[in-house]
């Protein structure tokens, strides 16, 4: 039998209350509640943390809190990535952010999804789908990476964007819903 945190990793259909699964998001809030403390504390000190909780953590690591995620262990950062204040990832699948990457404040990356079909939903019924963002891409502060989106290395993604799509290497991403704009 396949359990429901299995179901949620493989990005299927999913009951998010399910008891396993809430005893990994009291885990990660109590690792919130300890880190969103932490701004004191020299980045390494801060990069401890991250290893603790990330499936992965790059040297030079450094995510200025507060800070919110939803189990951590989907959450895998390349070298040098930075999070600005307020971010919050909602990693239900995997989120992949490479290296040399800079997230501005209030970002939101959310791979959790919800059925389309109304029955589902009343079934209290979610999936994910992952994100990966390339190596060296700048996140605007407000933007929003919805679901199942990957954004190519070098990439520009501009505040407050809503990101629907794929972005492409190089590319420059602005707007609700998130267009690409013309380099040059």
């Amino acid at each position: 039998m396949t359990s429901q945190k299995q179901k949620m990793l493989a990005g299927e259909l999913y009951i998010a209350d399910d008891p396993e699964l809430a005893a990994d998001n009291r885990r990660i809030s109590a690792w919130m509640d300890r880190y969103n403390r932490t701004g004191t504390l020299s980045q390494p000190e801060r990069q401890a943390l991250l290893a603790e909780a990330f499936a992965r953590v790059g040297e030079g690591c450094n995510i200025r809190p507060p800070f919110f995620c939803d189990y951590g262990y989907n959450i895998s950062l390349g070298r040098g990535v930075f999070l600005n204040f307020n971010c919050c990832i909602l990693d239900v699948v995997q989120v992949t952010i490479g290296d040399m990457t800079q997230i501005g404040p209030g970002v939101q990356i959310l791979t959790a999804d919800h059925p389309r079909d109304p029955g589902q939903r009343r079934q209290l019924l979610e999936f994910g789908r992952p994100i990966v963002i390339g190596s060296n891409v700048w996140i605007g502060g407000g933007a929003t990476i919805l679901p199942g989106v990957t954004i190519g290395d070098d990439a520009i993604v501009g505040a407050g964007s809503v990101v629907t799509r794929d972005v492409p290497a190089g590319g420059i991403a602005v707007g609700n819903p998130a267009r690409l704009r013309a380099v040059g």
